[in-house]
């Protein structure tokens, strides 16, 4: 009965967030009557004090972008950052590929 309950609610939330509605216990428990789920009082408000203050949009078109996906379901203050930490990562590793081709230079090499 839970998962069937937290997917409801799920479900609940994205239609008020796609009709650009503000998702509240209460409109989350009107959608549910609405279609007819029995689930228990304490869902609704439980999915709207976690979706308080988040996104939802910007959340699930950022699912698949890989770095820093995971902190911005918590806090979305975090994804900022560490996109801004994910930058100078990937400059470090050109600055080492030229390194790379030195070993070439130097006469070590797989078949050698």
């Amino acid at each position: 009965m839970t998962t069937k309950a937290e997917l409801a609610c799920v479900y609940s939330a994205l239609i008020l967030v796609d009709d650009d509605v503000a998702v509240t216990g209460e409109k989350i428990q009107t959608i549910l009557k609405a279609a007819n789920v029995d689930v228990e009082p304490y869902w609704p408000g439980l999915f709207a004090k976690a979706l308080e203050g988040v996104n939802v949009k910007e959340l699930i078109s950022n699912i698949g972008s890989g770095v820093g996906a995971a902190p911005a379901v918590g806090v979305p203050a975090a994804a900022a950052p560490a996109a801004a930490d994910a930058a100078p990562a990937k400059e470090e590793k050109k600055k080492e590929e030229p390194e790379e081709e030195s070993d070439d230079d130097m006469g070590f090499g797989l078949f050698d």
